[in-house]
Parts: structure tokens; C-alpha cells; sequence
């Protein structure tokens, strides 16, 4: 049995790990590369397989950087089965449509530089035609239903805690009589989160593949988050100024909106507008509503709709969009893209980041070369659509509303293992953090490992 890192190993994004047997080729996730030019690149390069071989894909979870190259997977040959949770999969539709949008606008505009530089024109990455024929090949499973693949590999989703729907894979390989159990951690939520349960503890593993983030920090203020965004709601409107908040379709904004209901119920929210201006978080947020089933208990029994408070306003049209450049009052604008690579934020920003009455509030993890990472280390000045922007409003961050677990959680979450496992892959982080990780994990007896980039190991 082989296991090869064909993405997140040495970078957060693109998680790709491929696991082959004598009979059988099973991927878990095939996410897209994000962050800097150097790494996006790579969505571009061949598979460093024959994707028409792959029979299985086992997907933790929806976001684009563990599901966005599926539908390039299908352009190359793919025609196997996909199996996640069922709000995995009605997540990923949405989200691998939205993903097919930004590649044909993207390449259009690349290609317009191409053509000035006397350079060929560029392909997209992938279509809607990609995605329908991907979308064709999910089935759900629930979770703690084990399942087989085949007849020598089972296969079993436990929630990881990160997103609705995400997913701790358990995978048992029988060969030659003998069974190796490999965990795949997928991306590990904090513990105590209003939407989604706790990440499942898992007891025993031969091996394991972990995530590592947040492997070299800690959430410090995951107590007092409510209290912390309501004063920086309220901080920002004594100014007269937008606070504009670049979140992440799924979770992140349905978290937001539950935070912004509360503060709403208790009369600490100011009457003013709250924008949420992402069709795509829209969708998902109607994607939340219908799979309430895998929420938090508790979530279900404190509001009938957690995401819906009266101050909210719906913008789905570019046209909804751009009214807000003339927009006088101060107001909350949640947008995408999280990162700032792409969406709407970037254009709110544009129009709003010489202004210092103005708040940039970062609520989510920013990847090496990011636009949203430059603000977040102090740029004076940014370069968006072919226009240089002065960074003049206050620049914030909450780093506890992050769905990742930091390195308390993530060494809680290894320390559920009744028997140490044979070896832990440490992937899913920048190497300051996924050494971090592996030196903790060392001190309390693990034996760790971090793969680079393609690389294959043998599994015995």
C-alpha cells in the first residue's frame, strides 16, 4: 500500500492525498492550490497521476481548497464514485459552480493581459460542464456508517467540527491478510462552536494524517468573540464608517449572521445595515438552513432560524453591489471572498480602504501571498484591479472566529489515541506551524513525519 501528498504538503491549500492498493486507487480530496502566485500555479500543472484511473474520492469537506479541482479531475478522465456527508454535497455544488464562474472570468481577464503581451490565450481550469458531470458522481453517506469501498478497504465519516458536514475519513486497508487503519484528520474545528458539534475523538489508527494550521498558535480570545465583534461593530459606527468583514461563504458567514443575531437580541447592535453581499454565502446559508439536522443541538433550541435578523439585507445582483459606493450610512458588508483573491470584497475595498473611518475586519485564516494576508502584515499600499490603494482604514482581526482548531485543540484531539499510531503525517500548514506541530506531537511520543510536495511513502 502507497500513500502520495499531492497537495497541502508544505502549503495550507490544495489537499490531495492518494492512497493505492494492488487492485484499488482511492483519492481524499482534490483540492484547489491557493495563495500566491508561485503556489496557484499548480492548479494549472498536470496530475502527477492518470486521474482516469482513480476509482474512489473521499471528500472531509466542501471548501475550495479540499473539493476545487474535481471538476478538472473529471476534464482528465475521472469517472468514479465521490462519497461525503450530505451537506458536504450539497455544498460542493454550489461551491464547485461558483469555483467554474471565477475560472472562466478569471481566464477572460488573464487573457486580455495575454493578448497585449503577445502571449496565447489561457484555458480555464474547468467549466459547468466540468462541474454537472462531477455533481453526477456524489453519493452521501452518513455519518458512523461504515461502508466498504471494496471488498478490502471500509470507509467511515466522523464529524471533524469544521463545517456543517465535515469529516474525519477512517479508512481500513485489508491486504494479504493483514489490515492497516489510516485516519485522515481533514481540516479539525475549535471545540465549543455555536454551529457545528466537536470534532469526533478518534481512539485507535495505525496511521494518521493530520491537519496543522494553526499548528504554531493558539485562539487566545475564543471566550469573549461576541463581546470582541460587537465592539468592533460598535467602534466603527461611532466613526460613521463600514465595516467590511471578507468571510468565507460556508461557516464563517453563517457564524457572523448567529453572532449578529445575538447581539441583535440583546439590543447591543446599532440600527443599522447589515449587507450580505455573496450569492454564493446566500446559497450556502439556505444549504445551512435545510441541513439544521447536523447542527448543534443547542443552535436549534436557542433561534428557529439563527441566520435571519432584521437589520439584514440581501445583495445578489452586481448592480445590489455597487449601490453601496454611493451608500452614506455605516453599515456592516460581509463579502468574498475570504482571502480577498477574488469576489466582491474586492471591490468594496477598492472604494473603501483610503478611508480611515473605515474597519477591515479579518476573521479567517489568510494564506502566504494573499491580498487579505498583505493588509493583515501592515501594506501601505495595495495593488487591485490595475489600481494602486492607499490602506488608510483601521485593519483588525479575530483569529477565534477561525473554524480551525489551534494547537491545544489539534494536540487534544491526537491524545484520544488509546495505542500510539505507527506514524503522523503532519500536512495542511506553512512549515512554521506544521513544525510546531511535529515537535509537540514528538514530546508526547509520536513518531511524526512532514511529506513534501508529491511525495510517496510505503505503508506497512
Amino acid at each position: 500500500m502507497r500513500l502520495s501528498f499531492h497537495g497541502a504538503a508544505g502549503v495550507v491549500t490544495g489537499s490531495c492525498y492518494l492512497l493505492e492498493t494492488a487492485n484499488s486507487r482511492v483519492l481524499v480530496d482534490c483540492g484547489m492550490f491557493q495563495g500566491s502566485k508561485n503556489v496557484t500555479r499548480l492548479n494549472y500543472e498536470p496530475f502527477n497521476f492518470d486521474a482516469s484511473k482513480i476509482q474512489y474520492l473521499l471528500l472531509t469537506h466542501a471548501h475550495i481548497d479540499h473539493s476545487g479541482l474535481i471538476p478538472k479531475l473529471v476534464k482528465h478522465g475521472f469517472r468514479g464514485r465521490i462519497f461525503a456527508t450530505r451537506p458536504t454535497v450539497d455544498l460542493a455544488k454550489i461551491m464547485l459552480e461558483d469555483s467554474a464562474n471565477i475560472a472562466v472570468q478569471d481566464t477572460e481577464h488573464e487573457n486580455k493581459r495575454r493578448l497585449r503581451a503577445g502571449l496565447p490565450p489561457r484555458k480555464p481550469l474547468y467549466g459547468l460542464p466540468e462541474v454537472k458531470a462531477a455533481c453526477k458522481l456524489f453519493t452521501a453517506k452518513e455519518y458512523d456508517a461504515r461502508f466498504d469501498l471494496t471488498n478490502g478497504i471500509a470507509v467511515r465519516f466522523q464529524d471533524a467540527g469544521h463545517i456543517l458536514g465535515s469529516a474525519i475519513v477512517e479508512v481500513w486497508v485489508t491486504e494479504a491478510g493483514k489490515t492497516n487503519k489510516i485516519v485522515f484528520s481533514g481540516d479539525l474545528g475549535q471545540t465549543n462552536t455555536p454551529i457545528v458539534p466537536d470534532p469526533t475523538p478518534i481512539n485507535d489508527a495505525d496511521f494518521v494524517v493530520v491537519e496543522s494550521t494553526y499548528g504554531d498558535r493558539l485562539h487566545a480570545d475564543s471566550g469573549i468573540r461576541e463581546e470582541l465583534f460587537a465592539k468592533e461593530v460598535n467602534d466603527t459606527f461611532k466613526k460613521g464608517g463600514k465595516l467590511m468583514i471578507p468571510s468565507f461563504a460556508i461557516e464563517r458567514t453563517q457564524e457572523l449572521l448567529y453572532y449578529l443575531k445575538r447581539i441583535e437580541r440583546d439590543k447591543r447592535l446599532p440600527a443599522e445595515k447589515v449587507f450580505l453581499d455573496s450569492p454564493l454565502a446566500i446559497k450556502a446559508t439556505e444549504v445551512f438552513k435545510k441541513n439544521m439536522a447536523y447542527a448543534e443541538p443547542e443552535l436549534k433550541q436557542e433561534f428557529s432560524d439563527p441566520f435571519n435578523l432584521r437589520q439584514l439585507t440581501y445583495l445578489k445582483s452586481t448592480q445590489e453591489s455597487k449601490s453601496l459606493n454611493e451608500y452614506k450610512r455605516p453599515c456592516i458588508i460581509i463579502a468574498g471572498s475570504g482571502m480577498c483573491t477574488a469576489g466582491r470584497i474586492r471591490h468594496h475595498l477598492k472604494h473603501n480602504l483610503w478611508k480611515p473611518e473605515n474597519t477591515v475586519l479579518f476573521v479567517g485564516y489568510q494564506a502566504e501571498g494573499t491580498l487579505g494576508r498583505l493588509i493583515l502584515e501592515g501594506a501601505k499600499t495595495v495593488r487591485m484591479m490595475g489600481t494602486e490603494v492607499a490602506v488608510k482604514s483601521r485593519v483588525s482581526r479575530m483569529e477565534s472566529f477561525s473554524s480551525h482548531a489551534d494547537s491545544r485543540e489539534l494536540l487534544n484531539w491526537m491524545t484520544n489515541f488509546t495505542k500510539t499510531p505507527k506514524k503522523v503525517f503532519v500536512t495542511h500548514g506553512e512549515p512554521d506551524a506544521a513544525n510546531a506541530l511535529a515537535a509537540k506531537l514528538n514530546a508526547l511520543g509520536f513518531k511524526t513525519y512532514i511529506p513534501a510536495l508529491y511525495e510517496q511513502t510505503e505503508i506497512k
